[in-house]
């Protein structure tokens, strides 16, 4: 089946796949979000422990999202995957860092007699849910602000220095948020995150202080999150972008070129509306009426989420756009022509993304089962129960 397909359509297809991946994992850093009102929400030992419990049941679908991204991303467009992760390693590692103090404050945080304590693995998960949803939508935004690069293959044939790509930055990725575009866009993705953890909060935990205290954060999240998110949007439909040329491969600067993308991709434009419209509707439902539709505001702003993420992925990547644009040499910038795996890799890979659908299906599974009761205190007191 995928061995008829031409290289140009294998390589949209697993665009399509990145995109669809990367945007799972923005919508699932509510966990992360939810992370930094620990103590803003909880204020007793026991509101704590039931915010950090209902997380806790969630964080591992994040981790596995991320890994597999990443995975994917390798196989499928292995250079990107060496010039950014091999270049701008300090930006990676710190977001490695995060996440791996994350597993391990859910393994040890209710441990009899840990060696750090209680607080220190709670303050960990706040540093994981602060530093990992910036750092990340930083990184994702240099998808269309581009990164300090240059790429010449000729260098394989250096025995001595066999190096396809070198990176400029002298802090090798973390340069990134010195651009003030990143830094909206990674702080656009905090507090959605956060206010997508006060949604989960509202939807799957049995207290009204919890509740209350919810509801009041979002409106205390949503006015900096549309400030910021607004904000990038507007520059980024009003400025340059990186467009390549289809025949030659030649990239060029042209003006208003994500504009154009929409326009261009006129089913991308209305995923992204509908995305948008969806999110604000998770968000302002529960003020129309809090005690009807404050438990359901999840599941419009989470699949809005999930829209306008994917759609932004594919702008960045279709309509002969350069997805990974180096600003330090423009014909350095990768697309997903030039930037992808053999076609015999790509086919191959393109039978074992037939299962997604099934681990789709077992993640709502999964997801329906963990929240089939909400989170009480009196689940939390029985000892036969696993306490994170």
């Amino acid at each position: 089946m995928f061995e008829t397909l031409s290289m140009n359509a294998l390589q949209d297809y697993w665009w399509i796949i990145i995109s669809l991946l990367g945007s799972l994992l923005v919508f699932l850093m509510f966990v992360q979000g939810g992370q930094t009102l620990i103590f803003t929400i909880g204020k007793t030992d026991m509101e704590q422990k039931m915010i950090i419990n209902t997380l806790g049941r969630k964080w591992e679908f994040t981790f596995t999202t991320l890994v597999t991204f990443g995975g994917a991303f390798f196989a499928s467009f292995p250079l990107f995957y060496s010039t950014s992760f091999g270049g701008a390693y300090w930006v990676w590692i710190a977001i490695l860092f995060c996440f791996i103090i994350q597993a391990v404050s859910y393994e040890y945080r209710s441990k009899p007699q840990n060696l750090l304590g209680k607080r220190t693995y709670e303050i960990f998960l706040i540093i994981n849910g602060a530093l990992g949803t910036i750092l990340v939508g930083a990184a994702v935004s240099t998808f269309f602000t581009g990164s300090q690069f240059t790429i010449d293959k000729l260098n394989l044939t250096n025995t001595l220095n066999p190096v396809i790509s070198q990176w400029q930055g002298a802090a090798h990725g973390l340069e990134a948020m010195l651009n003030w575009r990143n830094a909206a866009l990674g702080l656009s993705v905090f507090f959605l995150a956060r206010l997508l953890g006060a949604l989960y909060f509202m939807n799957s935990i049995a207290d009204e202080n919890i509740f209350n205290r919810s509801h009041k954060q979002l409106l205390y999240n949503a006015i900096p999150f549309l400030v910021f998110f607004l904000a990038y949007m507007i520059t980024l439909i009003l400025s340059k972008g990186f467009a390549v040329d289809p025949s030659s491969g030649i990239v060029s600067m042209e003006d208003y070129k994500y504009l154009h993308n929409f326009l261009n991709m006129p089913v991308v434009l209305i995923l992204f509306l509908l995305g948008v419209v969806s999110v604000l509707l998770g968000i302002g439902l529960p003020f129309l009426n809090k005690s009807r539709y404050g438990s359901k505001g999840i599941w419009f702003a989470g699949p809005g989420t999930i829209l306008t993420v994917f759609s932004l992925f594919l702008m960045a990547g279709f309509n002969n756009t350069a997805f990974y644009p180096s600003t330090s040499d423009l014909q350095s910038s990768l697309t997903i022509r030039n930037s992808s795996s053999s076609h015999y890799t790509l086919t191959a890979m393109s039978y074992v993304s037939l299962l997604v659908p099934v681990v789709l299906a077992y993640i709502w599974y999964a997801w329906r089962s963990i929240n089939k009761k909400k989170i009480d205190s009196i689940e939390m007191e029985n000892k036969e129960e696993h306490v994170y």
